[in-house]
């Protein structure tokens, strides 16, 4: 993690922690200055924990995301590094019979699946701002509680410590600016500015700089187009938490799963693209989806909360339009 390196407040005797940020990728370069052109100086890896300590618009770009950030030892560019925190939890014993939806506050947390008669094994790591349902608390590995979830994907249960977790409570679910009438609301999405908006009406009231869907480069038949379509859209369906992947049973961080993708609104029903959450990047102004449209998570839950769908599913009227152009 580097050496602590301390800043200081206009408050006497007030000491500031830095920033907490998450490396994403495989491998990332530390540089002299924050530029691409600058000195690579070492690499920092996958899941390494940085100390950002200024956060630096650089009039070297790149221009679609021209934000670095100084670490200890240099500069790495923000693209894959999640910022995160260090929030710890205390149990609740107590589960409604659908579960009880969950959000991780470390910057990841490596879970265990329990075979019967067979010792515990690691499984996939969950990621700062990824979201779970949990079920149950039971004695894990370490002879601890440990929060049990259960994935519809996979079919099966595994484990993570109680401390990682907290519950999202009701508030945090409830329909915001639930006063407008839900037929003034609508979503304009540009692919090449890569931007989302959110308009009531004629006023805009949210802009989220986001990623879209890498150009779709295949010829061979069969396969689903990674760029995002165009057209007009209804959001149809939201989840709180969603499974994104094969559902490969692979602990490793190189199988391309994605377990607890937050705050999820379907808006195109043949392939399933989405607006929602992302924990494995941060270049949002960038293509970079498989079709989905990422958002930092915080963003993609005030769309969860602002669109509207109706209460029977069948009343067109009350689906928040959303233009793809």
């Amino acid at each position: 993690m580097g050496l602590a390196l301390w800043g200081r407040s206009s408050t006497p005797n007030l000491i500031l922690a830095p920033e907490l940020g998450r490396v994403t990728r495989e491998s990332l370069s530390v540089y002299a200055e924050p530029n691409d052109t600058s000195v690579i100086l070492f690499q920092h890896y996958r899941d390494d924990i940085l100390h950002i300590y200024k956060e630096i618009t650089s009039p070297d770009g790149p221009g679609y995301n021209p934000v670095w950030y100084r670490v200890w030892g240099g500069y790495v560019h923000s693209s894959f590094v999640q910022k995160v925190k260090y929030q710890l939890n205390t149990l609740i014993d107590k589960f409604p019979s659908q579960g009880q939806l969950m959000e991780v506050t470390v910057p990841y947390s490596q879970s265990y699946r329990h075979r019967v008669n067979e010792a515990w094994e690691k499984f996939y790591r969950l990621y700062y701002s990824s979201v779970h349902w949990v079920f149950s608390a039971k004695e894990g590995p370490d002879g601890l509680p440990w929060y049990e979830i259960r994935d519809g994907l996979v079919d099966l249960s595994y484990y993570v410590p109680v401390e990682h977790l907290r519950p999202v409570s009701a508030d945090e679910l409830t329909p915001i600016h639930a006063d407008v009438t839900p037929s003034l609301k609508r979503i304009e999405i540009s692919v090449d500015f890569q931007k989302l908006m959110a308009f009531e009406g004629d006023q805009l009231v949210r802009e989220i700089k986001v990623s879209t869907g890498l150009p779709y480069l295949s010829s061979a038949p069969n396969t689903i187009p990674t760029d995002t379509p165009r057209g007009n859209f209804k959001i149809h369906a939201k989840r709180p938490s969603v499974h994104m992947g094969d559902g490969t049973l692979r602990s490793d961080a190189e199988a391309y799963e994605l377990p607890g993708v937050p705050w999820v609104s379907y808006f195109e029903s043949s392939t399933g693209v989405a607006i929602h959450g992302t924990f494995w990047h941060n270049n949002f102004g960038m293509t970079m989806s498989h079709g989905c449209i990422n958002t930092l998570s915080e963003e993609a839950k005030w769309i969860y909360r602002w669109t509207t769908i109706p209460d029977d599913g069948n009343s067109e009227k009350y689906r928040t339009p959303v233009l793809v152009y």
